[in-house]
């Protein structure tokens, strides 16, 4: 069938041959050796555009009824239209396509005549008649070249173009993809390659349309006895400059930095001019070229500056290959020993608009040299990809194509980091970074962290800190956790970036595939991490017992452990011992409902003494404690634990207040019937009443205060956020806010440092009124059993009928009874100067309180004066909320 196929067509080019002219032979000869070639057009693909050309210059009836048969029979129709057409031409009439060497010099670049990937630059044209190309591409990615000879290869250099023998066609490069040079070569009329200047003229096979006889000739030496340089001399020297090798009239000038023609030589302001502007691509290519050598060989330059330097050594090589297909030309007419310039010869003005395009790009990579001077690692891709925000399509396939180059290392540590936790960034050019010298239980806080000057800028921070977050997970996992579990496990490893292309492809969709690559790691990973802390080590429910026993949750474990600690605390802090309040304790977690708790919970249960200062009690250095290691000892690091202690200590403080009240209450509803008897004391315990009745509206407002607007509210938002919460980030974030808003709210901060003084004075006030209190009742109960044991005794005497007292004994009475009496003033001075002390203290937190930015301080003032008491008495008290909203103490 593909014979019959073959046949048909060639039957089919020989009638249209005939039909469109009248040289059958010579027209089928050049068909078939067109047909058979690698040749790649260079021009937009239009079927619709050749078929109109062709029904307007030709028969239109016949050739449609042919082009109806071909339709069904050809798939590259278009290819055969466009053949057909270009057979069809009178060569007598000037040609508008590029029909010989030098009318394809005198155009600019064609638009595939470089090697950016075809994917980058054309993907309107991918599909249409490169099947050889696209083989090639699906193997290899194609560089991004200046020259644009051909694909090159990842496993290697595209080889050079083989030279035109005599009577060879020039051989497809490797991958499938013809190399431009030879492309070109191969579309020079036979009267310019080599093999046919050494056959005579007559012997020459017609195998391409005649060429215009006419030629426009003028001398071609390299000099004249005059001393003018003519431009085929010029011409050689610009090439070599090119090379960044000086000429035999252009070279380079180290003082202008620039490359300048011989002042003695004498030339026409135009080629001097053309010139001038030619030279510039000699000076880009050694900037170029410099910045390469001497990167090349310095390895402390990465594998991201490797990379760069390898896209600058294809373009370069890309741009070394033009230059061979130049001097290639150069040389068969020197070979052919041509004397005069004809229209395939090189000229300065064809080398000035075939070179536009390569000093197009040779300008944007000395820029991209310039610019990233001092950069490594993600810094120097950031700066590449700064340089692809452009709107020219070729410059930014370019960079485009740079980028995918340079990101490759970037990727493949990020894949490993991600997937396999591996961190093996020997010259520290990735994003994220790892300090050796951490121990275990600081891993997650201090051992890994983001290098924000190496991340890359089409890479987000919140990409990078998931990323960061990925690969520290899976080494917590493995060194803290102990857990064995491959990643592979955890999360499903995708296709890495094994080639530049993936790369780019990769680069090209960063908000589809690669965020979505991302985001998989991320919640697989985190995930499992959580799992494996809630389940083999029970985070929270040791935060939970966080809540219940150092910020006083358990009410029944707290007041029993207060009522057995009671005695023992009384008593000076230096005469206490570890051991017997650790006993204590333990009996307290046995009668209460805390017996219920898991055991790996109450083994962490301890009791502390803190530092023991002169004058201080058991109360005052008595705190329990709560022992953490392993993995969650990275949520309650000893800063949280420090933060707990301080809370505990003054959430203790504030317990102890409210269970002295209490006790100072029942002292004086024991002893308020006993007293009755004694009238002279009513006026001191009324005061004594009154004044305990205020500490007891304060501490009752102030334990409001703490246990549910403070913990309670605080508590609720940190489980919401610790469920809800989709790494190990988040949980440690919540907890630390919580901590911070506890200890700011208690007034532990250093903001608050004058309330909670003036706090601890009044806590101060309620311990001494104690004292007063007791010690009241103590003389007045004594009092009171003097005076009962005198009744008694007198009573007694009179039973046995004797007289009840002597006179003796009933003055010593009143002489005691008087002595008390005395003694009750006093306690009343006392008690007045204590409450009035008092007083005071608790007008100036108040006052403190109102000029608090914190509103929930500011509406607890109006709580602890509900009643307009202390407004009386302070007229600082007066302001409204509004007048004192964000006033400071320094403006009171």
């Amino acid at each position: 069938i593909c014979t019959f196929l073959q046949a048909v067509s060639h039957v089919l080019i020989f009638v249209f041959c005939f039909v469109f002219s009248a040289e059958v032979a010579h027209q089928f000869q050049y068909a078939v050796r067109v047909i058979g070639s690698n040749y790649a057009p260079t021009i937009e693909r239009d079927e619709f555009l050749v078929s109109e050309k062709i029904k307007k210059e030709r028969e239109w009836y016949f050739f449609k009824m042919l082009f109806s048969c071909l339709q069904g029979v050809l798939k590259h129709r278009w290819s055969v239209l466009y053949l057909l057409l270009s057979l069809s031409e009178d060569p007598r009439k000037p040609s508008s396509r590029v029909g010989n060497y030098g009318a394809l010099f005198a155009q600019a670049l064609p638009r595939d005549a470089h090697s950016t990937p075809f994917y980058c630059t054309r993907p309107q044209s991918l599909a249409l008649s490169y099947g050889e190309r696209s083989t090639g591409l699906s193997a290899s990615v194609g560089t991004s070249g200046i020259s644009s000879l051909g694909v090159y290869t990842l496993n290697g250099p595209t080889p050079t173009p083989q030279p035109l023998l005599a009577g060879q066609p020039p051989q497809p490069a490797a991958g499938g993809s013809q190399p431009l040079g030879s492309r070109l070569a191969w579309t020079l009329p036979v009267s310019s390659s080599p093999s046919s200047a050494m056959v005579p003229p007559a012997a020459r096979p017609p195998l391409g349309p005649p060429v215009p006889a006419a030629r426009v000739v003028r001398p071609r030496r390299d000099g004249d006895p005059a001393g003018e340089v003519n431009e085929a001399a010029l011409v050689r020297d610009i090439l070599y400059v090119f090379q960044g090798i000086d000429g035999k009239f252009i070279k380079m000038s180290a003082q202008d930095n620039c490359y300048k023609i011989d002042s003695k030589v004498v030339l026409c302001k135009s080629l001097r001019d053309t010139s001038s502007r030619l030279a510039e691509l000699g000076w880009l290519h050694n900037k170029v070229r410099k910045y390469t050598d001497a990167r090349s060989l310095d390895r402390a330059f990465g594998l991201v500056g490797q990379s760069f330097c390898a896209s600058l050594h294809q373009e370069l090589k890309e741009y070394y290959r033009l230059l061979s297909v130049l001097h290639s030309q150069l040389q068969v007419e020197d070979d052919q020993g041509v004397t005069v310039c004809t229209e395939s010869s090189l000229t300065l003005r064809r080398l000035l608009v075939w070179m536009y395009d390569p000093k197009v790009r040779l300008k944007t990579l000395a820029a991209l040299v310039d610019f990233c001077q001092g950069r490594k690692g993600g810094e120097l891709a950031s700066a590449v990809h700064a340089y692809g925000k452009t709107g020219d399509p070729q410059m930014r396939a370019l960079v485009q194509h740079i980028l995918s180059l340079v990101s490759h290392p970037i990727l493949n540590f990020l894949y490993r980091w991600i997937y396999d936790g591996e961190l093996e960034d020997t010259y520290h050019e990735f994003f994220v970074a790892s300090d050796p010298n951490v121990k275990t239980d600081r891993l997650w806080h201090d051992k890994y962290s983001l290098r924000k000057s190496m991340i890359p800028s089409f890479i987000t921070m919140d990409q990078a800190r998931k990323v960061l977050l990925i690969g520290k997970s899976i080494n917590f996992l493995h060194q803290v956790c102990h857990d064995r579990t491959p990643p592979g496990k955890i999360t499903a490893a995708s296709k890495s970036a094994d080639t530049p292309k993936d790369a780019a492809e990769l680069l090209s969709d960063l908000e589809g595939a690669f965020q979505e690559k991302i985001d998989a790691a991320y919640f697989d990973t985190s995930k499992y991490l959580l799992d494996v802390l809630n389940r083999n080590y029970l985070l929270l429910e040791h935060l939970q017992a966080m809540r219940r026993y150092l910020l006083l949750g358990q009410g029944d474990f707290i007041r029993h452990l207060m009522d057995l600690l009671k005695p023992e605390l009384a008593r000076p802090a230096t005469t206490l011992y570890q051991h017997n309040l650790t006993g204590i304790l333990e009996t307290a977690v046995r009668a209460t409902n805390a017996q219920y708790d898991n055991a790996e919970i109450l083994k962490r249960l301890d009791v502390r003494l803190l530092e023991v200062s002169p004058g201080d009690t058991g109360w005052d250095v008595f705190s329990l404690d709560y022992h953490v290691d392993g993995p969650i000892s990275t949520v309650f690091t000893r800063e949280c634990m420090g933060h707990y202690l301080r809370v505990f200590n003054f959430l203790w403080r504030a317990k102890r207040m409210e269970y002295t009240l209490t006790d100072i209450w029942k002292g004086q509803m024991c002893n308020a019937k006993l007293l009755k008897t004694m009238p002279e004391l009513s006026g001191v315990l009324h005061q004594c009443h009154i004044l305990a009745s205020e500490m007891v509206h304060f501490i009752h407002q102030m334990q409001y205060y703490i246990t549910f607007e403070v913990l309670e509210c605080s508590w609720d938002e940190l489980w919401n956020k610790v469920r809800q919460a989709q790494d190990l980030d988040h949980i440690i974030a919540a907890h630390d806010v919580f901590l911070d808003t506890i200890i700011s709210r208690c007034l532990l901060d250093n903001n608050s440092r004058s309330l909670l003084n003036q706090l601890r004075a009044i806590f101060d006030q309620i311990i001494e009124f104690q004292s007063a209190q007791d010690s009241l009742y103590r003389s007045a109960l004594e009092e009171l059993s003097l005076r009962l044991q005198y009744e008694e005794k007198r009573r007694q005497r009179e039973e046995e009928g004797q007289w009840g007292v002597t006179a003796e004994q009933e003055a010593e009475e009143k002489k005691r009874i008087q002595e008390f009496q005395e003694t009750i003033p006093k306690m009343r001075s006392q008690l007045r100067i204590l409450t009035h002390f008092y007083q005071s203290i608790v007008q100036q937190f108040l006052v403190l309180l109102m000029t608090s930015s914190d509103e929930s301080l500011r509406f607890l003032s109006f709580r602890l004066d509900f009643n307009e008491h202390y407004r009386a008495r302070e007229p600082r008290l007066r302001a409204s909320i509004g007048a004192t909203r964000g006033r400071r103490l320094s403006n009171i």
